[in-house]
């Protein structure tokens, strides 16, 4: 895997995740249960989240050191669900856009050869491509249920 092939590849699962929730009223993207129990909006702070968490991890992976553990990915999932329960679906927003920013960034600058790390290409995966098309099939089936 090269650098633009895996930017192009983000980018497609990218516009797939937002196309989810483009278009709909404030009040549907607040409402609970459009994955598990959480929102649309949770779902938006979620990525923002692993975006981020993408952004901590691959410099550490690049320098051949081994990273931090989790304590369990759901009990971090809800930490930092709970963490960000106070802001705004417009602060979410602005976090998701500017985390996917800086990971665009931060993948732009590393070297080419990073691209064929498979530590590196693994977490990425996990992080951003797969975990954005995992939550993109889910909210479009819950959309098409809900009927928007």
């Amino acid at each position: 895997m090269k650098r633009e092939p895996t930017l192009d590849r983000l980018e497609r699962e990218w516009q797939a995740l937002l196309q989810t929730w483009e278009g709909l009223p404030e009040k549907a993207l607040l409402q609970p249960g459009a994955v598990g129990h959480w929102s649309v909006r949770d779902v938006m702070a979620h990525i923002a989240t692993w975006n981020e968490e993408a952004c901590k991890a691959l410099p550490i992976i690049l320098a051949g050191k081994p990273l931090p553990r989790y304590l369990g990915i759901d009990a971090f999932n809800a930490r930092e669900q709970e963490r960000k329960r106070h802001l705004s679906l417009e602060q979410v927003r602005e976090e998701l856009f500017a985390t996917h920013d800086k990971l665009i960034n931060l993948l732009k600058t590393v070297p080419e050869s990073a691209f064929v790390i498979p530590r590196f290409r693994k977490r990425l995966r996990l992080d951003t491509i797969g975990h954005y098309r995992e939550h993109a099939a889910q909210l479009a089936a819950w959309r098409l249920a809900q009927g928007y």
